[in-house]
């Protein structure tokens, strides 16, 4: 099968999966990466190596008429944010793998909500391109049981996996699969996060403060300790009767804080002043 590759590294295995199983790639559409949430430096690399064309702007129907003049047969897209129409009169397949079990989560990047939401189950979709993002008929799909410790990135380490097992399928059973497509149906749509979302509210619970680190992992989620803003990606809490106001910094140890929340205590033990950056290394 030829296929051309819409993404980032965030699903850059599936590229690999398939080339890996006898597919033969034409072309990468890609985009700017800022280096510090997102990141495209390993496909951009592996599509040089393969001596493909590399595209970082939005595809164009220009663009998927080219693709038929390659021979191309299917346009896989992950982690591309620009909507894909008209291609069926280019191409046999046209799908997107999104990380959630749709209908539900539909929209950019449902992962921290999930965590937020404290769902018990999540998943991995593949569906057909339709002219509304993330609608069309689910080609296959794979389900998986989270945690009630659950992170960000132990969240997106198994979309990730996911992504690689669903690709092997379609790697060796496509036209059936696209032929067994069932429509969605009615779902849900959920926005970005908000930064108030992404803020720790010390006034919660220690399990409310603890799912909102959670959620956002590496990504970092953002509080403010008395006068001092910063930004914290690991810590641990505990329940337990005090006094203290919500947000008091009870004690430090080298990089280590106490903060009292409304029913007891969190440690962050991973935290910087600085907004996430190339220079932390993150």
């Amino acid at each position: 099968m030829r296929f051309a590759f819409a993404g980032i590294d965030f699903l850059g295995d599936v590229f690999e999966t398939l080339v890996a199983r006898g597919w033969e790639p034409v072309k990468l559409f890609s985009r700017p990466c800022d280096g510090i949430y997102d990141f495209n430096d390993v496909t951009v690399a592996r599509a040089r190596a393969l001596r493909l064309p590399i595209q970082m702007s939005r595809i164009l129907p220009a663009d998927l008429a080219g693709l038929k003049a390659l021979g191309c047969q299917a346009l896989v897209v992950a982690g591309y944010p620009w909507l894909v129409t008209g291609w069926e009169r280019h191409l046999p397949f046209a799908f997107n793998f999104h990380p959630s079990p749709l209908p539900m989560g539909r929209g950019p990047y449902p992962l921290f909500q999930a965590i937020l939401d404290g769902h018990p189950e999540w998943g991995l979709t593949v569906h057909r391109l339709e002219p509304a993002f993330d609608t069309g008929a689910i080609v296959t799909q794979t389900r998986f049981s989270l945690s009630g410790t659950e992170t960000h990135d132990t969240l997106l380490a198994k979309c990730q996996i996911a992504a690689k097992e669903i690709s092997v399928q379609l790697a060796e059973d496509l036209p059936r699969l696209w032929d067994e497509a069932r429509p969605q149906g009615p779902g849900s749509y959920w926005p970005r996060v908000t930064q108030a979302q992404r803020t720790i509210h010390w006034t919660g619970s220690v399990r409310d403060v603890m799912r909102t680190i959670r959620a956002f992992g590496s990504i970092e989620a953002f509080a403010q300790i008395e006068s001092r803003y910063v930004y914290v990606w690991e810590a641990t809490g505990w329940e337990e009767p005090h006094r203290y106001r919500p947000g008091t910094l009870v004690h430090k140890h080298r990089r280590h804080m106490v903060v009292a929340a409304r029913d007891g205590f969190v440690q962050i033990t991973g935290w910087s002043p600085y907004a996430p950056g190339p220079a932390r290394g993150k």
